[in-house]
């Protein structure tokens, strides 16, 4: 008789339905280790009073005494190395001893509810407390609050590449991979509970992981709502996978890291960064139909708020949104956001409004939008995007500003893929923006920003014809005024630029932004100029002068 010694236990905790079966006669097959089948089921039985077509002959065949099973059959004593113990994950009821999981290894199996929900059905009425997938994530949390953090496993990446995942899984479990675990005989198994002929006749059938059916069935509309409620569970858990089947690409480091835990305000309500998104049915999805400004926090104040919320809702009503969200409803939005954040010096927010939240049905039409708008608050530890000390370098870009400035909604479209283009046309030529010319050949603006030259002490800047009338362009020109400088705003060649004294840019990104070289040519002598730095100074004192107050928070009495 072979001693008997205490085995290294192996706990694989999944939803029903999940693989978990096949896995447990992949793991069958290695000569070191023992199988047991759902040891808990019982227990779970007894405790909950759920029925069952084998209840009764299960009670009277299995030891119902949740404790005494995990002490003396989980964590008994055993005739091989590992001990594998197949778990569903609902049977983990709180009257069991904490043992269960602060001993042994632990991992997670999940599989796609829209796989899951079909098959399960046939058997057994499917709900959400019988999936038990919030019992999954319960689990998960725990041993990970115990630091011991699982590894999760995706049954479709069994289903894709067999070896790769389990060498994957022994790997993370610190056990040997054996080849034997890629194929079992076909037929019933002495390791099977006494329930199999009524839940296992297809894997009875199989000698291995089969790839999933390319072409499934329907899924059936009675099961919809019991889907949406249970794939956020799903996908919870897989985030925490190691993506065999769909490598994540390398996670590239944040300019700021501060901003990787920041919270959004999307719709109603302030999310977590990875949780904010929109739906496939928004309208900025469907036809990228949206408006949005950028602003900027200084000094626990924003910068020229109504200025931009006047644009914001002049932009929106040119292009016909209905269910608009009041003015107050969105201050109250954007001062949440920072206040929420913690934000109240140098962060910027970029403010976007879609049509709709949802349309009825796919496609461009403003008629399908029924639902109101979505309302969007970004708001981002940010310092000014450009060099306003070194000074940055422009280069004229093929592309051409050649739709007027206005809000018409297909002109409004193409205007921003030209800022795209110009933009690519920059990175290509490793400059920090692209001067855009409009149909007649003169400077229109850059791809984000306003311009201004300084020729002989006269400040020009053109024309709003064909660039955004900018709210930092607006506001430099009141300063030129108030410095007593003389402003021109005119059509501006290409040449002048390339032979002006002094550029600059502005925006709300970037502020007032001094340019040292144009297509290769320096600007005066290469050098930010001292009108630049006059305004620049200009620009920073009104910044801490003005604005509009982030509300104070106040701990209740």
């Amino acid at each position: 008789m072979a001693e008997e010694i205490e085995p290294e236990v192996i706990h694989s905790w999944s939803a029903p339905r999940s693989l978990s079966t096949s896995l447990m006669y992949s793991f069958a097959q290695r000569d070191d280790t023992e199988v047991l089948d759902e040891p808990l089921y019982a227990h779970y039985l007894m405790v909950t009073g759920v029925d069952r077509p084998y209840r009764e002959e299960l009670l009277s065949k299995m030891i119902s005494d949740g404790n005494k099973v995990v002490n003396n059959i989980i964590y008994g004593p055993g005739g091989k190395k590992y001990r594998y113990c197949k778990h569903i994950s609902k049977q983990r009821l709180p009257d069991l001893s904490d043992d269960i999981t602060k001993k042994g290894k632990h991992f997670i199996l999940i599989r796609n509810p829209l796989d899951i929900l079909q098959s399960f059905d046939k058997v057994i009425p499917s709900s959400f407390n019988e999936l038990g997938l919030g019992d999954l994530i319960c689990i998960y949390t725990e041993l990970c609050a115990a630091g011991n953090p699982p590894p999760v496993i995706d049954a479709a990446e069994l289903q894709e590449d067999p070896e790769a995942a389990l060498r994957g899984l022994c790997e993370d479990l610190d056990i040997p991979f054996q080849a034997s675990m890629l194929k079992w005989e076909a037929g019933p198994k002495s390791v099977d509970g006494m329930w199999a002929p009524w839940w296992y006749k297809s894997v009875h059938n199989s000698t291995g992981f089969s790839r999933a059916v390319n072409y499934p069935p329907a899924f059936p509309q009675s099961l919809y709502e019991l889907l949406e409620q249970s794939l956020p569970f799903y996908n919870m858990l897989r985030c925490h996978t190691r993506q065999r089947r769909f490598p994540k690409l390398a996670r590239p480091s944040l300019p700021v890291p501060a901003n990787e835990k920041i919270l959004v305000w999307v719709g109603d309500e302030l999310l977590p960064r990875e949780s904010a998104m929109v739906s496939v049915f928004d309208s900025v999805v469907q036809g990228g139909d949206s408006v949005w400004e950028g602003l900027r926090i200084y000094n626990k104040k924003v910068f020229k708020l109504e200025e931009h919320l006047d644009r914001l809702f002049d932009s929106a009503k040119a292009l016909a949104f209905n269910n608009v969200p009041t003015r107050d409803c969105v201050k109250e939005a954007i001062f949440k956001t920072l206040i929420r954040n913690g934000m109240f010096n140098s962060a910027h927010i970029r403010l976007s409004l879609t049509r709709g939240k949802k349309v009825v049905t796919s496609g461009m039409s403003p008629g399908f939008n029924l639902y109101g708008c979505t309302l969007i608050v970004l708001a981002e530890w940010k310092p000014p995007v450009y060099d306003n000390t070194g000074g940055i370098t422009l280069v004229t870009a093929t592309t051409r500003r050649n739709s007027p400035n206005n809000l018409d909604s297909k002109i409004h479209h193409n205007n921003l893929l030209n800022n795209i283009l110009a933009k690519i046309e920059g990175n290509n030529a490793s400059a920090d923006d692209a001067i855009m010319l409009d149909k007649d050949g003169y400077v229109s603006e850059t791809n984000a920003t306003n311009i201004f030259l300084v020729k002989k002490g006269i400040v020009m800047t053109p024309h709003a014809d064909y660039c955004l009338p900018g709210i930092t362009r607006a506001t430099v020109m009141e300063l030129v005024r108030k410095e007593n400088l003389v402003l021109e705003e005119r059509r501006i060649s290409l040449s002048e630029f390339h032979t002006a004294d002094e550029v600059w840019t502005t925006g709300t990104m970037g502020e007032l932004s001094p340019v040292l070289k144009i297509d290769g040519r320096a600007i005066g002598d290469g050098m930010v100029g001292p009108i630049t730095k006059r305004l620049q100074n200009s620009f920073a004192k009104l910044t801490e002068e003005l604005g509009v107050p982030i509300p104070t928070y106040h701990q209740p009495a």
